[in-house]
């Protein structure tokens, strides 16, 4: 799909990644879930930062080369450790100046973890809050 000027935005979700065929079962479920409950014009992927495909690299690549000009990447972690600290900002600094170079600009903007979220803290301490009760 080649995005329109009202489109050209496209998000990446980031999972760490896994070799794990069960691990990344339900992530493609989230992605499927959030596909359904967003307008069919909206593009939303999934990548992995290792042990996955498709990478974020690849990813980024992909849609930036499709004529997205804005790419926000969500990490589906629960916090913010070394790797979105440091490594993946430097990685995407690289890349968007590489595809720069290549003369594909685009503005690749890192978003803080989802699990930061008060929403996300709310629906965990509602989960363990009934597992613990059903354990008495």
């Amino acid at each position: 799909m080649t995005p329109t000027l009202s489109s050209s935005r496209a998000s990446v979700l980031l999972a760490h990644g896994s070799s794990d065929a069960q691990w990344l079962a339900p992530f493609s479920q989230l992605l499927n879930g959030i596909r359904d409950g967003l307008d069919a014009g909206t593009r939303v992927e999934l990548a992995y930062m290792e042990l996955a495909e498709p990478s974020l690299t690849g990813q980024v690549r992909a849609l930036a080369h499709a004529g997205y000009q804005h790419i926000d990447v969500l990490p589906l972690f629960f916090a913010a450790g070394r790797h979105l600290r440091h490594d993946v900002p430097r990685m995407l600094k690289e890349l968007q100046d590489t595809l720069a170079q290549e003369g594909v600009p685009v503005r690749i903007e890192l978003h803080s973890p989802v699990g930061l979220e008060p929403e996300v803290a709310d629906a965990i301490s509602r989960v363990v809050i009934r597992q613990v009760s059903q354990a008495d």
